[in-house]
């Protein structure tokens, strides 16, 4: 999609560069160095405070433009009884959240947030913005939940996946896009949150900015 306003993913992820180009998204990456803080425990309001953070820290980082900015940040969690699981830090903990994992339904969290601000020497109306320069950065910040369902995983699975190495930098510790889709059972919601972006309800949200 060839469009005049500059977009920016305020993230690393290859899979969520991989769900804006299959919608036909051009951007470019930058990732903020912003440390995440949160008020809650709840994973809703979790990941929709971190996109927030990493949205307006890129907004920020990139100073003053011409050019109207869209800037997407997103944060995703796995969520078991209640209880957030991140991105394991080491293959013992990433063998201990497949086993809790094992054999039950759990939720995935992606928390979205894009602000647009109008170039230079515009400006634009909106009552989900705040003024920045004169100008009013519009602001959309939402999550999606979708509710995967894994077959019993015996101690054999989990060491050949583990094996992989494709837990370590994934929420839950495991990618539905990869091999692990062998002991997923099923799925209830959007499929693409699970990988990393509610790539259609990001693009419904932001398609009037995208002149």
């Amino acid at each position: 999609m060839k469009s005049e306003t500059r977009i920016i993913l305020a993230s690393a992820s290859p899979r969520r560069r991989e769900l804006l180009e299959q919608i036909g998204i051009g951007f470019e990456v930058m990732v903020s160095d912003v440390e995440e803080k949160v008020s809650s425990s709840e994973p809703a309001q979790v990941v929709e405070e971190l996109s927030a953070q990493k949205a307006f820290a890129v907004l920020e980082a990139m100073g003053e433009s011409r050019e109207d900015v869209l800037v997407i940040g997103a944060d995703t969690v796995v969520a078991l009884e209640g209880q957030i699981l991140g991105k394991p830090q080491s293959l013992e903990e990433a063998e201990e959240m497949l086993r809790r994992l094992s054999g039950k339904t759990h939720g995935v969290y992606t928390g979205v947030t894009a602000l647009y601000r109008p170039g230079s020497g515009r400006e634009t109306e909106a009552s989900d913005g705040c003024a920045e320069g004169g100008r009013r950065i519009r602001r959309r910040t939402f999550h999606e939940k979708t509710e995967v369902t894994f077959f019993s995983l015996t101690a054999e699975e989990i060491a050949f996946y583990l094996s992989s190495g494709d837990c370590m930098d994934k929420a839950g510790a495991y990618g539905i896009q990869g091999i692990f889709a062998r002991y997923v059972e099923r799925i209830a919601g959007d499929y693409n949150n699970v990988v990393g972006l509610p790539a259609g309800r990001l693009y419904q949200e932001v398609k009037e900015w995208l002149r």
